[in-house]
């Protein structure tokens, strides 16, 4: 049970997950695996050298019409919609008036709709946000989370293996671009997008398809290596090219700009938060997010402390074991005149203070163009 005594959910592939040794953990009011019999780190591995598939049903996606849809959009994120084609999908955020962050998601621009991704921990508050903001806008927001599923097939096998199943030619889908079509005989809204810094797409399609389409992927991708992959690797995967996750990264009391995502804000757009934005830019943030690396494999975690010259400066909000690099390295927020990459750091691990050095990110460049 969570804390607020609700059941888990669990998302239709649940029994096969626990059927093929998975361990299941309690992710954001969800019970979801955090890795199989492989492992984490050969999971995270498969996907940099082969291709990973990921459960990700516990996201939220909702549906969004209207003829008003474009200026809604352009009042709520900070991306400018106007400059989406159609078949187009784009990273954006939604912000507070005060600049802190609602939540991350995909905007995906299709003929006749609109489609959004969110954050499983933030589903009824992200959905409560966007009907509140759709006042005065002709739109209708809808929640289709319960009869969409959504799953992850990335890494630099990951297109050979989905042709063998659709009828899209999927060299004709560039990267951060939809396509709608079959997959294993299933209508399926293509997204050549994901989470991981490799090439992937993610699948969204009638819940009700879940199995037939996980085992058929498996099944496809099996001679190139494909495993199927937890949360602990899907972590350690974003972590490297520096992704943020909400709650660590990204939160409400954390900024874009101080986040240094001011890429995806577009300041000639009147979206909510955008002035207070724009005076923390012109200003300059008192904080922004570094990486940094160990000394050791001592591990950070989140909310240790960071010290610079033996005094207390900020505070840890992702660690990790990066596979790929084989060490210890993590994401803080410290004091800008900090955040150069060479200034030597400390974290404090029970008690203790270990040598960190803060980098320039992402210690994974994305391995797609």
């Amino acid at each position: 049970m969570t804390e607020t005594n609700q059941p888990l959910k669990r998302t239709n592939l649940y029994d096969w997950h626990v059927a093929h040794g998975a361990r299941m953990v309690p992710f954001a009011g969800w019970e979801m695996p955090v890795q199989y019999p492989t492992g984490p780190k050969a999971e995270h591995l498969a996907t940099r050298s082969a291709a990973g598939l990921f459960d990700i049903d516990h996201m939220g996606q909702f549906s969004v019409s209207g003829p008003d849809a474009e200026a809604y959009f352009n009042r709520l994120t900070t991306w400018d919609v106007s400059l989406m084609k159609e078949n187009d999908a784009h990273y954006a955020l939604m912000c507070y008036e005060d600049g802190g962050i609602v939540d991350d998601i995909y905007v995906y621009r299709l003929p006749n709709r609109w489609f959004v991704a969110v954050n499983a921990a933030n589903r009824q508050k992200d959905l409560a946000w966007m009907q509140a903001q759709a006042a005065g806008y002709n739109v209708t927001v809808t929640d289709v989370s319960d009869e969409t599923y959504m799953l992850a097939l990335q890494g630099p096998q990951a297109i050979r293996i989905l042709q063998r199943l659709t009828d899209v030619a999927m060299n004709g889908v560039p990267r951060f671009t939809v396509a709608e079509g079959k997959v294993n005989g299933i209508h399926t809204l293509i997204s050549r997008t994901g989470y991981t810094g490799e090439d992937g797409v993610e699948l969204f399609f009638p819940a009700d398809e879940a199995l037939s389409m996980w085992e058929a992927i498996l099944e496809a991708g099996e001679p190139f290596g494909l495993l199927p992959v937890g949360l602990a690797a899907r972590d350690s995967l974003r972590f490297e090219p520096a992704f943020p996750l909400y709650g660590h990264e990204i939160a409400a009391d954390i900024t874009p700009v101080e986040a240094r995502l001011t890429w995806a804000v577009k300041f000639n757009t009147r979206f909510i938060g955008r002035d207070a934005l724009l005076k923390q830019k012109l200003e300059g943030p008192r904080r922004l997010l570094v990486g940094f690396t160990m000394a050791d494999r001592s591990m950070p975690r989140q909310g240790y402390r960071v010290f610079h010259q033996g005094e207390p400066v900020g505070e840890v909000v992702s660690g990790i074991f990066a596979p790929t690099f084989n060490q210890s390295a993590g994401h803080a927020f410290v004091p800008t005149e900090l955040a150069a990459p060479g200034t030597p750091i400390q974290i404090e691990i029970r008690n203790k203070l270990k040598d960190a050095v803060i980098i320039r990110r992402p210690l994974y460049k994305p391995a797609y163009k």
